[in-house]
């Protein structure tokens, strides 16, 4: 249920736990006199709008002043179009739970969440893929994906869907006049002018799916680490995935020191293989700095081949929070497939001197390049995508109705039909079911 817009809300918007600053955010109608019952501004100093004032709250059961910040910001030209003011003290738990505690026994409730992102869009100060933006930018992973949801803040989905949206409103008023005016011989729009602006708008959508289509696209490089215990197959395994005796192999353990790194091409996707040294103790510096080289590698790969030999058993390892693919190297070694232990499976039996030695493991790289190039979409990108693929059905609809001639309330229902999808797109057209799926993955004072 969408929460009622006009009651004041306060919620903790930094990072909840200890630190040198917490952030309480109230914002509505009453945020003036709900601020004003726990906060007092230092002597000489006076509340400016839009200003640092220094100052102290006073919160029940604790006898000192707390020192404290405020800022104080009018509305409507606010976040949430309401009056907002932030609180900003220290982030001792405690203090910042008896600091809220004590803004709503003053009048104002626990903010739901993304409810002060929600006032930012019913006050019309952000559209919905904006809002959904906001998210998107908490919780960027990567440059490419904080880059992304950046653009979409600001306006980079919505933004060029305003003119079309003008367009076929305006195309869909001169299709129902005329059926005002279907005895009199009162043209309002061409039939030529009619499916050149169907087209138009069909094009628009489609260069759009493209765009989004795109945004899925990792912009990385799959980055695999070879890794494992010294003479565990590793260098065999790396010159057989690239084709080419790039890595040293010997019988003798430690052969390599650094590590080694060739392009892979997995499916048509972009991947880099890393061929390590082998897990041990480091006898000189030497060493010591190949180890802490190969470790850095793993760390930073995004999939791990943890390589033991068939013939030996797998001990416990911990790789964090890293993807790891157990593969037991020197199969043919053996009549039969080894239990791997430690890691919970099996793993992926492989031999550099039989024929199909590396095909199921080329298999499983492929599938997880794969997901990698193009990772499951973003809500926002996904809900877009629906809306465009449909708003797209019902143009082609219509094309098709003003290209043969149709009545023309089949071309005005299937206009209508298109302009509500691009209508919810940019959520000129919503339903609080809609908005409770959209700001309930927010996190409360966001």
């Amino acid at each position: 249920m969408t929460p009622h817009p006009d009651d004041t809300i306060v919620a903790l918007s930094s990072a909840a736990g200890p630190g040198v600053r917490a952030i309480v955010r109230v914002s509505g109608p009453d945020t003036r006199p709900v601020v004003e019952q726990v906060f007092t501004a230092n002597a000489g100093d006076t509340a400016r709008p839009r200003h640092l004032v220094p100052g102290s709250v006073r919160l029940s059961g604790v006898h000192s002043p707390l020192p404290a910040d405020l800022y104080f910001f009018p509305g409507p030209h606010t976040y949430t179009g309401q009056d907002l003011a932030e609180l900003h003290t220290i982030s001792s738990p405690p203090l910042v739970e008896r600091l809220i505690a004590d803004l709503l026994a003053a009048g104002a409730r626990p903010a739901q969440p993304g409810e002060f992102t929600l006032r930012a869009f019913l006050a019309g100060k952000k559209d919905l893929p904006q809002a959904e933006a906001v998210l998107a930018v908490i919780e960027a992973g990567t440059d490419d994906d904080l880059q992304a949801a950046l653009r979409q803040l600001a306006g980079g989905v919505t933004q060029p869907l305003a003119n079309l949206r003008s367009d076929l409103l305006d195309l869909l008023a001169d299709v129902e006049a005329a059926l005002d005016f279907v005895d009199e011989d009162i043209e309002f729009v061409s039939k030529r002018d009619t499916i050149l602006r169907i087209t138009a708008g069909m094009a628009h959508l489609t260069n759009l799916r493209r765009q989004l289509d795109a945004r899925t696209v990792s912009g990385r490089t799959f980055r695999i680490a070879i890794v494992g215990d010294p003479n565990a197959g590793k260098s065999s395994l790396f010159n057989a995935l690239v084709g080419a005796e790039s890595a040293l192999v010997s019988e003798v353990a430690g052969t390599t020191r650094d590590y080694l790194t060739r392009p892979l091409d997995l499916g048509g996707v972009a991947a880099e293989l890393i061929d390590t040294a082998g897990w041990q103790h480091a006898a000189d510096t030497i060493e010591e700095q190949a180890q802490r080289l190969g470790r850095e590698q793993s760390d930073r790969a995004d999939l791990i081949l943890w390589c033991v030999p068939a013939t030996e058993a797998v001990r416990e390892v911990s790789f964090g929070g890293a993807d790891v693919m157990l593969v037991r190297t020197k199969s043919d070694l053996v009549s039969r497939d080894c239990e791997g232990a430690g890691l919970g499976e099996k793993g992926i039996a492989t031999s550099t001197v039989t024929p199909d030695g590396l095909a199921p493991l080329r298999t499983l790289l492929v599938e997880k390049a794969a997901a990698f190039a193009r990772p499951p979409l973003a809500p926002s990108q996904a809900r877009c995508r629906g809306h465009v693929d449909t708003a797209l059905t019902h143009l082609r609809a219509a094309h098709a109705h003003a290209v043969n001639d149709d009545p023309p309330e089949l071309l005005a229902l299937a206009l209508r039909a298109a302009l509500d999808q691009i209508g919810e797109m940019a959520g000129a057209v919503y339903t609080n079911d809609l908005l409770d799926r959209v700001f309930s993955r927010f996190c409360i004072g966001k």
